[in-house]
C-alpha cells in the first residue's frame, strides 16, 4: 500500500521545494510527475526552472497533464512518485470537458479524485502529491473561476482524507496539518 503525501500551499509558499526535498530524502527510484502543459512563454520558463531544481538528482520525468491515475498505476518501479501539481491538472480536466462540450461538476472531479487516491494506494512507495489551497482568497466575480476553485478544494478535500500525511507551507514554512501513523 502506498504512502500519500498531500503537500499544500498558495503561490510561491515553497510547497515544491518542500515536495521535492522531501522526496529526495527517500531512496530509491524516484519520478516527478508534471502535469502542467506550455502554454505559453512564462509558463514555459516555470518549467524549465523546475527541470533544473531537479537536474542534480536522480530524477525522471514524465509529462501527464490528464491522465494521472493511469501515470501512477504505469510507475510501479519507482519507490517515489511526485506529482506537482494537482491544481492544474483540475485545471486540464477542466479544459479538456470543454473541449468536448461535456459540463464538467463536483461529482465528476471526486469520481476521477478517488480513482486517483486509488491508484495512490496501489502503489508500494512514497506518493507525494503537491497543490495549491485556493480558498483562502476573494469569491472571484466570475462563474468559470468560481467552479475552478470549487473543484480544486472538492479535490484537495477528497485527497487529503485519505492521504497519510499532510503538510501546509506557509511563507515557505512547513507545518504538519495530519500525520498517521504509517
Amino acid at each position: 500500500m502506498g504512502t500519500i503525501f498531500l503537500v499544500v500551499g498558495g503561490r510561491r509558499s515553497g510547497k515544491s521545494e518542500y515536495a521535492q526535498t522531501f522526496a529526495e530524502s527517500v531512496s530509491g527510484p524516484r519520478v516527478f510527475v508534471a502535469t502542467c502543459p506550455i502554454m505559453d512563454q512564462e509558463m514555459a520558463e516555470r518549467i524549465r526552472k523546475h527541470q533544473e531544481a531537479r537536474e542534480q538528482s536522480d530524477w525522471t520525468t514524465m509529462e501527464e497533464p490528464v491522465e494521472l491515475p493511469s501515470a501512477i498505476l504505469g510507475a510501479f518501479r519507482f519507490n517515489v512518485i511526485l506529482v506537482d501539481c494537482l491544481t492544474l491538472w483540475v485545471n486540464n480536466l477542466m479544459y479538456e470537458s470543454s473541449k468536448m462540450g461535456i459540463p464538467i461538476s463536483e461529482e465528476i472531479v471526486s469520481e476521477k479524485c478517488h480513482e486517483l487516491v486509488d491508484a495512490c494506494s496501489a502503489h508500494p512507495g512514497e506518493i507525494i502529491l503537491v497543490t495549491n489551497e485556493t480558498g483562502m482568497g476573494i469569491v472571484p466575480d466570475n462563474e468559470q473561476s468560481r467552479l475552478f476553485l470549487d473543484l480544486v478544494g472538492r479535490c484537495n478535500q477528497i485527497v487529503s482524507k485519505a492521504a497519510h500525511r499532510v503538510i501546509l507551507t506557509v511563507c515557505g514554512q512547513s507545518l504538519i496539518i495530519k500525520d498517521l501513523e504509517f
